[in-house]
């Protein structure tokens, strides 16, 4: 998807993309690199610099970023003596050698700018400020050091440090959130540009919580007014967000990543956002000799108005007119001229005369996604399954008289952990109560091999407490609890003592924490890579069957992949929580079992991409950790269905509408040139309405790919509402 994604966001109007280098996927191991495939970030670079593109490259190492640990690898936290993101010798030692090995790495290939490559600027570490203090005098002189190092690196391009105000010299102190117009106070050195490395352009989505929806408007205000404050770069998080594949995803974020951004999970525009920047970034452009060149000057032009203007010795001049105000369209008086601003709203004049663009007013068009059917994996015959048995305790070879800190006993090579122990019970009394306290996420008791119950925490609150009321036999019992991480924690101070999993266990009050226990580290089918072409082929595998305990069993088939070009998803509505591949690859954790507020799974689809499928013969392999059905799985594409506009007359006299590539328009769903009642989502006909709207757009648009408006009473035979300003709202179908 690189060369597409890349295409998109420079015909999107960008000029740099910026990426982390994630420490853990490129060191897995101590001393074990990986630069293949996706992690080849040669590749990427040189992607970049063949669309004609810069980058900004964040090594970190440390970069939060809702990625699995902060993107640090588990194995640094076995060092002996080691604390992570402090004045600490060891971990300052491994902390250099990855940094010095990425940068190294680009110099060899000639990446850098001043070797003629694209990479014009690179990060160290990400947001300390936010736990500097926590390490008290071992913070300030830990972000002294990285950043010498980082200089002493020679990369020819300069470095920043993002959220910190104090970044040494030269180092640049940059910003991240959503309004850095509002809230950076500006580079702490005359000297140094004023960076955005972070516009929030939606937020990440965690099991259990909706989709948080940023408009086009707000990004686009904020982005202007950095400009106008004298910003030099803004960078978008995210552009694109994509996929987190695999056990990337940090604790509870769901395996679609920022899916509202410009580019969307599958790598469509989202509109209008995506095309409301693209017509800043353009009007931004036309403004560079006064930007570069004039001396800035701000004018109030009422109680919460203002007006940026460069102005340069040539005769440049540019002006932003920023209206603060979120309740009122205000009218101000500029230059002579009076300006009609909207509430909360920028407009830019590239020559201080002409408005170009206001950050309110959306000309950009509207889509809608659509999924549509392609497969259903309803033949019970075409399924197979394998339970995983419960582990007991006679059956554990790792044994400790304590109850381990989870991810120090799994060192994250799985989610799974089984905590195992048994006792005597000699009493007539068969019932007790199984109470068990976790640092998280999850926990699935079973009691004599029987299941008995599930609890769980969240993102807002990792810790919770199981308790049920188990039935107890005389003699031995034997008591299971499998332990599931869903992402390790990706920030906060002393990450490296960060727990998980049970801390205590008491049944009748009888505490049994700090007895013998079993342990054993991850599932059978992971160990065998059931899930791989070569790996099924080790156990033995059942038909589908109707029983109601489908817990803890993977399940497998073979699928084709759907013809077209369209982005492909699984639809494991059907399904519980678990993992899944296609043909050995993960394509990440699910969790459709953990509504939202509104009752509704916070993610249904997940994304499988199409260089993950052959034509024919792909193994689809499924791990159920409860108890959903595979039989409802669907595979579906994901296409740009419709495309609306809704411009008001006075903001464009010609409007463009565009179906995406190997699609047209074949359907005028509404037209209507006049006052049009509602907006793209809902909308009807006003009392105003051209009764030719709908005959003219058709024999304009119908059959083509795209096609051009004029926005004028002439255009439509005649102006129904004279003098009543008019607007037009389009809504068509592309396939």
């Amino acid at each position: 998807m690189w060369p597409s994604l890349i295409s998109k966001a420079k015909e999107g109007g960008l000029d740099i993309i910026q990426t982390y280098a994630f420490w853990n996927l490129h060191e897995p191991q101590q001393g074990q690199y990986d630069f293949s495939g996706r992690a080849d970030i040669v590749r990427f670079m040189k992607e970049i610099q063949a669309q004609g593109l810069y980058a900004c490259l964040r090594i970190g190492p440390f970069i939060e970023a809702e990625w699995s640990y902060g993107g640090f690898p588990f194995w640094l936290h076995d060092i002996p003596g080691i604390v992570f993101r402090s004045d600490n010798e060891p971990f300052k030692y491994q902390m250099q050698r990855f940094v010095t090995k990425i940068v190294s790495l680009m110099k060899s290939e000639n990446l850098y700018a001043s070797q003629g490559g694209p990479i014009i600027l690179s990060q160290i570490e990400n947001e300390y400020q936010m736990v500097e203090a926590a390490f008290h005098e071992k913070g300030p002189s830990y972000v002294r050091w990285a950043a010498a190092m980082a200089v002493g690196l020679q990369t020819g391009v300069p470095w920043v440090m993002s959220k910190q105000d104090d970044a040494p010299d030269p180092v640049i102190n940059a910003c991240n959130g959503m309004s850095c117009g509002e809230t950076f106070a500006g580079p702490n050195s005359p000297n140094k540009p004023s960076i955005w490395t972070e516009n929030w352009t939606s937020w990440y989505q965690v099991y259990g919580g909706e989709p948080y929806i940023r408009s086009a408007q707000d990004i686009a205000f904020q982005v202007a007014l950095f400009i106008a404050k004298n910003g030099s770069y803004v960078n978008y998080y995210m552009y694109h967000g994509g996929t987190n594949f695999g056990r990337a995803a940090s604790a509870f974020v769901t395996t679609s990543y920022y899916d509202e951004a410009p580019l969307d999970e599958y790598g469509l525009t989202k509109q209008p956002k995506w095309g409301h920047l693209k017509e800043l970034h353009a009007t931004i452009k036309s403004c560079s000799n006064a930007l570069l060149h004039g001396l800035q000057n701000k004018n109030p032009l009422g109680e919460m108005q203002d007006a940026y203007v460069f102005k340069g010795n040539s005769g440049e001049c540019t002006a932003f007119l920023v209206n603060n105000d979120k309740k009122r369209d205000v009218k101000v008086l500029f230059q002579n001229v009076e300006y009609e601003l909207p509430q909360h709203s920028i407009s830019i004049l590239p020559d201080c005369k002409t408005m170009a663009f206001n950050t309110a007013r959306i000309t950009a068009q509207y889509t809608t996604r659509s999924t549509a059917l392609r497969q259903k994996y309803n033949s019970i015959k075409k399924w197979r399954q394998y339970q995983e048995g419960v582990v007991e305790f006679e059956k554990t070879s790792l044994r400790a008289k304590m109850l381990l800190d989870h991810t120090s006993a799994t060192k994250d090579r799985s989610d799974y952990l089984w905590y195992t122990f048994r006792f005597q019970h000699n009493s007539s009394n068969v019932q007790a109560v199984l109470n068990a306290l976790s640092h998280g996420h999850i926990l699935h008791a079973y009691v004599n091999g029987i299941y008995v119950g599930t609890a769980h925490g969240s993102h807002q609150n990792t810790s919770f407490t199981f308790e049920k009321t188990i039935d107890l036999r005389n003699g031995t019992n034997n008591i299971s609890l499998l332990s599931i991480m869903v992402g390790l924690p990706d920030s906060g101070a002393y990450l490296e003592r960060k727990v998980a999993g049970l801390r205590r266990v008491r049944i009748q009050n009888k505490d049994f924490t700090d007895i013998a226990w079993g342990y054993q580290v991850g599932l059978l089918g992971e160990e065998l890579q059931i899930y791989t072409h070569s790996g099924a082929n080790k156990v033995q595998w059942n038909k589908l069957g109707s029983t109601a305990d489908r817990r803890l069993t993977w399940y497998k088939t073979v699928i084709d992949a759907p013809g077209g070009n369209d982005p492909v998803a699984l639809n494991l509505g059907s399904m519980g929580k678990g993992q899944a591949w296609i043909n050995g690859q993960s394509i990440g954790r699910y969790w459709t079992s953990f509504h939202t507020s509104k009752g509704t799974p916070s993610q249904v689809r997940y994304h499988v991409p199409r260089s993950f499928l052959k034509p024919k013969g792909n193994l689809l392999v499924l791990l159920e950790e409860e108890s959903g059905y595979p039989a409802g799985i669907t595979m579906d594409t994901i296409s740009i269905a419709k495309v609306c506009i809704n411009v008001a007359e006075s903001n464009a006299s010609a409007i463009k509408l565009s179906c995406p590539q190997r699609r047209n328009i074949t359907r005028i769903l509404f037209a209507s040139f006049g006052t049009t009642s509602g907006n793209c989502e809902n909308y009807a006909i006003g009392n105003c309405h051209s009764s030719n709207s709908r005959a003219k757009i058709e024999k304009t648009c119908t059959g083509k790919n795209n096609c051009s408006i004029v926005q004028s009473s002439h255009f439509f035979g005649g102006d129904p509402c004279p003098g009543i300003p008019k607007s037009l709202l389009v809504d068509v179908k592309c396939t």
